[in-house]
């Protein structure tokens, strides 16, 4: 195994024709309770809206899943997670999502780069997903 099959690097941008604050909020809101898979398939989360707050996955009678940990917040500018996200094997993962005023919009940048023994479906998925929730972001601060 090379050091490239152990890397995951995602760059994503979009232009959304909103303020950063609305895109900053519906983004907090698609990564937590209005979370949905790219199939449709609604996948509520809950994101502790502070720095070491948790991202998880709550199944209820204390079960879930831990996607990671909030390292920044900074409204309307700037959220990092760190953690595995939706790996659940060895590996170590990070999540930067930027805003930042254009004259069409607010730009939204997202990088999730990550580290270990990243299963090939993931790496596969991982663009789809992300565009999917960077698309659903721009048709909720648009509408």
């Amino acid at each position: 195994m090379n050091l490239e099959e152990l890397m995951l690097n995602v760059d994503q941008q979009i232009i959304i024709n909103a303020p950063a604050a609305a895109v900053f909020e519906g983004m907090l809101k698609r990564l937590a309770e209005e979370n949905v898979r790219p199939d449709g398939v609604p996948m509520p989360m809950v994101l502790e809206r502070w720095p070491g707050g948790r991202w998880y996955r709550d199944l209820g009678e204390n079960s879930g899943h831990l996607w990671g940990f909030v390292q920044v917040i900074k409204a309307p500018q700037i959220l990092e997670i760190y953690g595995p996200l939706f790996m659940s094997y060895p590996v170590s993962g990070h999540l930067q999502i930027r805003l930042e005023e254009i004259s069409e919009g607010t730009r939204v940048s997202l990088r999730h780069r990550a580290l270990g023994q990243i299963e090939e479906a993931h790496r596969e998925g991982v663009t789809q997903g992300w565009d999917h929730y960077l698309n659903s972001i721009k048709t909720d601060s648009e509408a």
